[in-house]
């Protein structure tokens, strides 16, 4: 028997990059996957490709950042399976601009997205984990909410709350539920994206040793840790941050 057999897992932003590969180990583990994105096109293409795997998976066009429509697919989940077993918050967006330049409705949407859009997935989940006995929510956050670079402060704020928010619904929700935190480092995701904006990406020896591990992450690495977090063989675990970033954020740089 498959690890997630019987279970319904939803992955935000689950069209593409680490949300694709996070929705394809769940499907191969037996989960069924509900696929929120608020992309159509690559929210399809993944459910189909998951199905011509033999897997099962349902598609449901999300914007997280918007009550209503997280109402809509936590109603969908409620509608067709009464239940849901695991929350992986992954959606997320950035905006880059000096400061003097940085429009603050672009800083709203990248909060609405990224730190508002987890606490809303997580509140209207909260019935359908207590139906089904006991869940696990994963927050997709970054190594951005521990170290930054120029220009980021929509970014690096919004995750950095994620973790803050992480620890809180930890506290909030347990025994019953856990919720916990990934916090990606470099992850190289061109291999899944949707085919109509899927390129290769020529990464140099420089780039994979800058990492004490020896190589650039990939999206393989974090599905496996989500799927590790939300085993109930991780049932201790809660109210974690995990770094995963091939040990950048531990390694001291100076300038040559």
């Amino acid at each position: 028997m498959k690890r997630f057999e019987g279970t319904i897992a939803l992955v935000t932003g689950g069209g593409q990059g680490i949300g694709r590969a996070i929705a394809f180990a769940f499907a191969k583990e037996g989960a069924h996957v509900v696929v929120a994105d608020i992309d159509a096109e690559a929210g399809e293409e993944c459910v189909d490709e998951i199905e011509a795997q033999g897997g099962a998976a349902t598609f449901v066009a999300t914007d997280v950042g918007d009550e209503t429509s997280v109402k809509n697919v936590m109603g969908e989940v409620e509608r067709r399976f009464g239940r849901l077993h695991h929350l992986c918050n992954n959606a997320g967006i950035g905006y880059n601009a000096p400061l003097e330049a940085l429009p603050i409705d672009a800083f709203d949407r990248v909060i609405a997205v990224n730190l508002r859009g987890p606490l809303l997935c997580t509140k209207y989940a909260l019935p359908l984990m207590r139906a089904a006995g006991s869940g696990s929510v994963v927050n997709i956050v970054s190594t951005r909410a521990l170290m930054s670079e120029a220009n980021t402060e929509s970014y690096s704020a919004s995750k950095g709350g994620l973790l803050a928010l992480t620890h809180a619904l930890a506290v909030s929700l347990g025994p019953q539920i856990r919720v916990n935190a990934i916090s990606p480092g470099w992850i190289e995701t061109s291999a899944w994206q949707k085919r109509s904006r899927r390129q290769p990406v020529e990464l140099t020896e420089r780039d994979h040793l800058q990492h004490p591990a020896g190589r650039v992450g990939k999206p393989e690495d974090i599905a496996r840790a989500v799927l590790f977090l939300c085993d109930p063989e991780a049932g201790f675990i809660t109210g974690i941050n995990l770094v995963i970033d091939g040990g950048m954020t531990i390694k001291m740089i100076y300038e040559e």
